[in-house]
């Protein structure tokens, strides 16, 4: 059986109104030391390292988008968020690294 799963890349300033519109749900996979010096301003944090698709948090609605520093760890989140069977297709294009070049705030303290 073909693998079906795909990953749609969404750019900053799309993930960044629907975040403020209510209609993203940011899951961000960075590790704890990641997310403590620099974070994304709101959305919920899931470390790759001990990634459990099956304890996502229901999105209420929203469409969830995984998030990282460059875009890679996003990806294979939404893969394995795919692979337990999960809806989760979105990810940041360019994580963090993509978010900051396009001028979009961060806070500190995770």
């Amino acid at each position: 059986m073909p693998n079906t799963s795909t990953v749609h890349d969404l750019p900053p300033e799309e993930v960044a109104r629907g975040l403020i519109e209510g209609r993203y749900l940011l899951i961000d996979v960075r590790e704890p030391n990641e997310t403590a010096a620099e974070a994304y301003p709101e959305g919920a944090t899931m470390p790759l390292s001990c990634f459990d698709p099956s304890a996502l948090p229901d999105p209420a609605g929203k469409t969830i988008v995984f998030a990282c520093r460059s875009g890679k760890r996003s990806v294979a989140a939404s893969l394995a968020a795919q692979a337990a069977g999960k809806p989760y297709n979105m990810h940041l294009m360019g994580g963090m690294i993509g978010w900051k070049a396009a001028g979009l705030p961060t806070k500190t303290g995770g």
